[in-house]
């Protein structure tokens, strides 16, 4: 009997000859060893037997061979293994095979291959057939679970936001919730050899996935994206692309952090980089899709959204629609000449989905413009410098049969020439024909902006000479090619002015005014030559705004004191001692008081102490007034020095202020705000 028993045949030796059949087996198993409790077998026939029990038992070569060939000690292997299936290249999720056993998929490090030897017992009877797999309970590594093991949950390794179920044989996504819009694929795993007999011994767990594994990097972004740190997973973004510069699911998570700090150009053309590196890439399409209709480029953004072979998303797809219907009515409208119903289509448009759209922005001032709201029109403007960039997403798309970037310039050279930046117009629509040299619009405009640009600076040149007749022709040179320009308008005004044509001049302030409501220079030469014209309510109304715009500008406030006066005057009201400015006047005796507060006008009265807080805090404003309102006599009485002025008015309370017509008190304040006061003393002041 002990002749036939072999030794070098035994189970230590056999796990020796897998080791140097299967050089992979031993390092991999250590690096990706699930956690599972086990029993060391002593043979791998069944029923199971613990070491010890197998270290006193005898085994004869027949009873070898016979569990050999019965229980399949080394399994016989496929020597062209199927390789895993992949469901989507870019949503990183991976199917398990179906195979007798869940548990018996397992990864292999990248560079790794199959042995395909199969080596047997030579004392077995037969080699076990191809593709048979061992009964029993065993786990990737080759170890059989502990009986009631397999039911229990495995290990959980978390790899990017996907979780890997050990023993099970599947990497599904899972372990933390995945917020929309990151595409957290786990790595590609395959199915593990699977080899009975001795257990290897148990290994230390994997280590830690280091930052220069693109996989941890991502996860790392992914959580700063979910936790709203967009600038921080945009960083660990391009350290995954820069470790893995071929993986399209970066690129695309990179344009969701783009996306979450608005630089939506940036993160189409980051979209683009993943379609470019995966064609096929779903997600990716209708995600660039989204970000195109919401910069404008609607021919471009349905080709993504309604990918080919694929359900458009019914949201995105209804704002597409909107978009297209409003903007088709916008282009009609704007042939038509029609500027009001092309605002109110552009704006149905935005308010679609094209909210980030410079060129629609351009367009939104276009319309404001030629409605005559120039200072609305140049807040709508875009700043190229920002906005200019998103063309190079696709440089022919064009609106209005312009190229996307040439209609930004030549939105802002009409606002520039508008504003009277003859060069800075020029600059604009060159630059606008440079982009776009065929456009026959950006050509005539070209044309014209030089032409008005010329005749402005032949007509300033003529107006130094004080040759204001010729200045007149040039300036109305520059309005045949330009009839809204409200600078030409108001220069050839100031000739009129010159010449004494004070009527000539109200008519082109007019135009101006028509252009640019707020135009400073055309409202003082209108209320100069209204003036002239002795036309004085027009004149005080026009200051009286001015003052408003220009507060402190002491030419326009004595130039409505004289206006207010001749007002007066020509109503037959006593306007002599009136004079303009100065400081406020100091009262103290009783006759002073009566006689000031009796002076033509209106009087304010500051009743103060010298004590009061109050009084000083508000003291300042007193001088502003008196300067913006030089037709009111500003007066101040201490009541503590005064203190008969204070009884005949009956003040006991400071700061007061009252307002005396003629020596008739017709308003009294106590303690009143500077907005309460100022408003008090404008209505009083004509």
């Amino acid at each position: 009997m002990s002749a036939k028993i072999k030794p070098e045949l035994g189970l230590d030796s056999l796990s020796d000859r897998l080791r140097t059949t299967l050089p992979y087996a031993e390092a991999d198993c250590a690096a990706n060893k699930p956690d599972f409790r086990e029993l060391d077998l002593g043979s791998p026939v069944s029923p199971l037997r613990t070491r010890t029990a197998a270290a006193t038992t005898t085994t004869t070569t027949t009873t070898t061979s016979s569990s050999s060939s019965s229980s399949g000690s080394v399994s016989g292997r496929n020597p062209n293994p199927i390789p895993p299936r992949k469901s989507d290249s870019n949503s990183g999720e991976l199917s398990a095979e179906s195979s007798p056993s869940p548990s018996a998929t397992r990864s292999f490090k990248p560079g790794h291959t199959r042995s395909d030897s199969t080596g047997s017992h030579p004392g077995s009877v037969s080699s076990p057939p191809l593709n048979v797999l061992p009964t029993g309970n065993i786990c990737p590594s080759g170890r059989i679970l502990k009986t009631g093991m397999a039911s229990r949950s495995a290990k959980t390794d978390v790899l990017g936001s996907g979780s890997v179920n050990y023993g099970h044989g599947s990497i599904m996504r899972g372990g933390l919730a995945s917020k929309p819009g990151l595409d957290a694929s786990p790595p590609a795993f395959s199915r593990g050899l699977m080899v009975g007999g001795e257990p290897v011994k148990r290994a230390a767990p994997p280590p830690a996935i280091g930052a220069a594994d693109p996989e941890e990097v991502k996860r790392m972004g992914n959580e700063s994206y979910r936790k709203g740190n967009f600038a921080e997973a945009l960083s660990l973004y391009d350290k995954a692309i820069a470790l893995s510069p071929g993986n399209a699911a970066y690129h695309f998570n990179r344009a969701a952090a783009l996306m979450g700090l608005r630089r939506l150009v940036e993160a189409a053309r980051e979209c683009e980089e993943a379609i470019g590196l995966d064609p096929g890439y779903v997600r990716a399409h209708h995600r660039l899709g989204s970000l195109l209709l919401s910069l404008g480029h609607i021919e471009n953004a349905r080709k993504h959204i309604c990918f080919i072979g694929h359900q458009p998303d019914p949201v995105e797809l209804q704002k597409l629609q909107s978009v297209e219907k409003h903007m088709s009515k916008c282009t009609a409208a704007r042939r038509g000449g029609d500027w009001r119903s092309m605002l109110r289509e552009v704006e149905a448009a935005i308010a679609s989905g094209a909210d980030a759209s410079p060129q629609f922005c351009s367009c939104r001032a276009e319309a404001l413009l030629n409605l005559h709201q120039l200072e609305d029109a140049f807040l709508a403007l875009p700043s190229i410098h920002n906005s200019g960039p998103s063309s190079h997403l696709h440089s022919q798309s064009k609106i209005f049969g312009m190229l996307f970037e040439a209609y930004l310039y030549f939105v802002k050279s009409q606002i520039e020439l508008a504003k009277g930046r003859f060069d800075s117009a020029v600059t604009a629509i060159e630059k606008a024909g440079q982009i776009d040299p065929r456009n026959v619009e950006i050509a005539v405009l070209l044309g014209n902006v030089r032409l008005v640009g010329r005749a402005r600076a032949r007509g300033n040149e003529l107006f130094k000479s004080e040759r204001y007749t010729e200045a007149c022709s040039a300036y109305g040179e520059g309005l045949k090619h330009d009839p809204s320009n409200s600078v030409l308008y108001c220069n050839r005004a100031a000739c009129w002015f010159k010449l004494g044509m004070w009527e000539r001049s109200v008519d082109d302030c007019n135009q101006a005014l028509r252009i640019q409501p707020n135009y400073i220079k055309a409202l003082l030469r209108r209320a100069a030559s209204n003036s002239k014209l002795e036309r004085l309510s027009e004149a005080v109304r026009d200051y009286e705004v001015l003052r408003r715009e220009l507060p402190d500008d002491k030419e326009v406030a004595e130039s409505l004191f004289h206006a207010q006066v001749a007002l007066k005057k020509s109503r037959g009201e006593e306007v002599h001692n009136m004079k303009f400015g100065g400081e406020v006047e100091s009262v103290s005796g009783l006759e002073q008081f009566r006689a000031a507060v009796s002076s033509p006008g209106a009087s304010v009265v500051h009743f103060k102490t010298s004590s009061s807080a109050e009084c000083k805090q508000i003291s300042p404003f007193l001088d502003t007034l008196c300067t913006r309102y030089p037709s009111i006599n500003f007066l101040k009485v201490d009541i503590e020095d005064s203190a008969s002025i204070a009884h005949a008015e009956n003040v006991r309370i400071v700061p007061t202020f009252k307002i005396y017509k003629r020596g008739t008190r017709v308003k009294e304040m106590i303690c009143p705000s500077p907005e309460v006061l100022e408003s008090s003393v404008r209505h009083y002041s004509i």
